[in-house]
C-alpha cells in the first residue's frame, strides 16, 4: 500500500470520527435492513432506503458527491428532481388497481375524502407550531400515506424539505400494520367489528371502466391541474390494464417499471437521511406532525365508517374506513386481517379495496388542492 492510499484511509476515518453523527444515521440505516429482512416490515421500500441511508453517511463518497457526479446524485438529479420516480411509481400503482369495488359501491368514495382530514388538520397545526405555510402543507400530506404524493408535493413547495418528508412518508407506509391495529380497535366495538357485508356488486360494464380512467383524467385536470400529472400518471397504468390488449405494458407497468423505480427512488430517499439534515429538532417535529396526521386520517376514516354502520342498519364494517387513507393495498389488506382476526370467515377484502382506491384518488386530489391553494399564496 502506497503513501497515496495511506492517505486516503487516513482521510476517510479522519472524516468519519469529526462526523461522528453520521455513524448513528448509519446505526439507523442498519436497523432498517434489520426490520425488512428480518421482521419483513415492507422490504421493498425498507432494504433500499436502509442501504441508501448507510451509503449517503459515508465519508468523502463519491456515490452521493454532487462534484463527482457519483451514481446517487445522478439518479436524484434524473429521477427525484424532475418528479419523474413518482409518476413512473403511479403508472404501474394504476395499472394494478382494480377500480370494480369502488365503481360497483361509490359511496365508499366518502370514506376516501374521510381519510384526508388529517392532511388538512396537521397543515394547520403545522402553522401554528411556526412552520412557514409552503412547508407546513408538505408536513400535512404525509398523513396520505404516499409516498410518491409527497416526494411531488414537497419538491414542488418545499425542496428544502424533501429528504426529511420523503423518509418519513416511506417510513410510515412500512409502519402501517404496526400503527392502524391499535387505533381500529380503540375506536370500534367487537360488535362492530364483526359486522359481516355480503359482496353481491352490481356489474360494472367494460366499457365503464374503460371510460372511467379517462373521465377521471379530463375531470382532475380541469377542476384541480396541479394534480394533473399524478392523476394522468395512475389513470395511463389503470387504463392499460382495463383495456385489455396490451398485456406486455400491463406486466411492464406494474414489473419491470414499478420496480426498477422503487429501488432507486429507495436508494435516493436514503441518500438523503444524513447525519446533517436528519438529527436536528425540526425533523422531530416533522416526525411528530407526520405520525399525527397518520392517526388523525385513520381515525376520521374509520369514525367516518362507523357513521356509515349506523346509517346502514349495521350493514357497513366500520373498519373498512381505515382503508380510505391511501396505502395502496397494505390498507386494504389490513383491514381484512383485522376483521378475520375477530371471525375467520368473515370477507370484508373486496370492500375495503374500494374505500383504499377512493383513498388514493383521495390523496392524489388533496395534494392537487394543496399545491393549487399553498403556490399563489406563499409566491413559489
Amino acid at each position: 500500500m502506497n503513501a497515496i492510499d495511506l492517505g486516503d484511509l487516513a482521510a476517510g476515518l479522519i472524516a468519519l470520527v469529526d462526523n461522528w453523527p453520521s455513524l448513528i444515521m448509519m446505526g439507523i440505516g442498519g436497523l432498517l435492513i434489520y426490520l425488512a429482512i428480518t421482521k419483513e416490515y415492507e422490504p421493498l421500500l425498507l432494504l433500499p432506503i436502509g442501504l441508501g441511508c448507510i451509503i449517503g453517511n459515508l465519508p468523502l463518497s463519491a456515490m452521493v458527491d454532487p462534484a463527482e457526479q457519483g451514481m446517487l446524485t445522478i439518479i436524484k438529479k434524473a429521477g427525484v428532481d424532475t418528479e419523474l420516480f413518482p409518476l413512473l411509481i403511479f403508472i404501474g400503482v394504476g395499472a394494478m388497481m382494480d377500480f370494480r369495488p369502488l365503481l360497483a359501491q361509490p359511496l365508499f368514495a366518502l370514506l376516501g375524502a374521510a381519510g384526508q382530514f388529517g392532511i388538512f388538520a396537521t397543515l394547520i397545526l403545522a402553522v401554528l407550531l411556526g412552520f412557514p405555510l409552503n412547508e407546513a402543507a408538505s408536513i400535512g400530506i404525509i398523513g396520505a400515506i404516499d409516498g410518491p404524493t409527497s416526494i411531488y408535493v414537497a419538491n414542488e413547495l418545499a425542496p428544502n424539505m424533501l429528504g426529511v418528508i420523503s423518509v418519513v412518508a416511506y417510513s410510515y407506509m412500512s409502519l402501517v400494520p404496526i400503527i392502524q391495529p391499535p387505533i381500529m380497535r380503540l375506536l370500534t366495538t367487537r360488535e362492530e367489528r364483526l359486522t359481516t357485508m355480503d359482496y353481491a356488486p352490481r356489474p360494472v360494464s367494460r366499457s365503464t371502466l374503460i371510460l372511467f380512467p379517462i373521465i377521471v383524467t379530463i375531470a382532475v385536470g380541469i377542476l384541480v391541474p396541479k394534480a394533473a400529472p399524478l392523476i394522468a400518471s395512475l389513470m395511463i397504468g389503470n387504463l392499460l390494464r382495463e383495456a385489455g390488449v396490451v398485456p406486455r405494458l400491463v406486466h411492464a407497468a406494474e414489473n419491470e417499471i414499478i420496480n426498477i423505480t422503487t429501488l432507486f427512488l429507495g436508494l435516493v430517499v436514503g441518500s438523503m437521511m444524513t447525519a446533517q439534515s436528519f438529527l436536528q429538532w425540526d425533523t422531530l417535529k416533522v416526525l411528530m406532525l407526520g405520525l399525527f396526521a397518520f392517526v388523525l386520517d385513520t381515525a376520521a376514516g374509520t369514525l367516518f365508517g362507523k357513521l356509515l354502520y349506523v346509517l346502514s342498519g349495521k350493514k357497513i364494517n366500520p373498519l373498512i374506513g381505515a382503508a380510505g387513507i391511501s396505502a395502496f393495498p397494505m390498507a386494504g389488506r389490513l383491514v381484512q386481517r383485522v376483521a378475520q382476526e375477530e371471525d375467520f370467515s368473515n370477507y370484508v377484502l373486496m370492500h375495503a379495496m374500494g374505500a383504499n382506491t377512493a383513498g388514493q384518488l383521495g390523496s392524489v386530489i388533496a395534494g392537487g388542492v394543496l399545491l393549487t391553494l399553498v403556490i399563489p399564496m406563499v409566491g413559489l
